[in-house]
């Protein structure tokens, strides 16, 4: 049994679809389409991958199964940069229309959990009886919506990067005005200590470079 919602999405079809991308379906999948087409709805936006496509951008703040379900009903992804990951480990994302600058962020319920087993009693394994109960549970007793306002920088919007700015450290380029100035120098993230790996061999182009220097010296 799966829940009418009240606009023109076919709720069965997208889970369908979200659950083919992730590759199973779990509770995580029904919640990210349910929080999508709740999201999409109350930004004004009916057709997210033909003539709105260009008007939404979503920001997720999970990395979990959630999001592959945003990601397959929203039709924003990161390589078309009208999805943005928020590291903040909540399980809630915000909807933006581009076009009008309406905006918001819907929250799951952690209650929600627990009224899961009040809908489906004999189903013990309560990760199955969420995924049935998602399903049919309202958006009251699913999410929280909250209004808010989100200003996307230039440099965050879809389109071609504005610039590309090579490293003083490293000598890779980066795009997007991701670099940072500092002590007269321009730098990566990474060389400005900012980075998510550590070196432990020098880079091909590296070696190279100073292959290089060794021989013009």
């Amino acid at each position: 049994m799966i829940r009418e919602n009240q606009n023109s999405f076919d709720f069965a079809k997208l889970l369908t679809e979200s659950a083919k991308i992730h590759g199973h379906l779990c509770a995580g999948q029904v919640l990210g389409v349910r929080m999508s087409m709740l999201g999409l709805r109350e930004i004004g936006i009916s057709d997210p991958r033909g003539k709105d496509r260009k008007s939404i951008m979503v920001y997720v703040e999970m990395d979990r199964c959630a999001t592959d379900a945003v990601q397959s009903v929203t039709g924003c992804s990161l390589g078309h940069r009208t999805m943005k990951f928020m590291d903040y480990g909540k399980m809630a994302a915000t909807f933006l229309n581009l076009r009008t600058g309406r905006a918001v962020r819907v929250v799951a319920r952690e209650d929600s959990r627990n009224k899961a087993k009040e809908y489906f009693p004999a189903i013990a394994d309560k990760y199955a009886a969420q995924l049935e109960a998602y399903k049919v549970m309202s958006d009251e007793e699913l999410f929280d919506v909250m209004q808010v306002k989100v200003t996307p920088r230039t440099e965050d919007m879809p389109g071609r990067p504005l610039r590309r700015t090579r490293c003083d450290g490293c000598g890779e380029y980066v795009q997007d005005m991701r670099e940072i100035y500092r002590e007269g120098k321009v730098l990566c993230k990474p060389c400005a200590g900012e980075g998510y790996y550590t070196t432990e061999k020098a880079s091909t182009a590296e070696v190279a470079e100073t292959a290089e220097k060794e021989n013009t010296g």
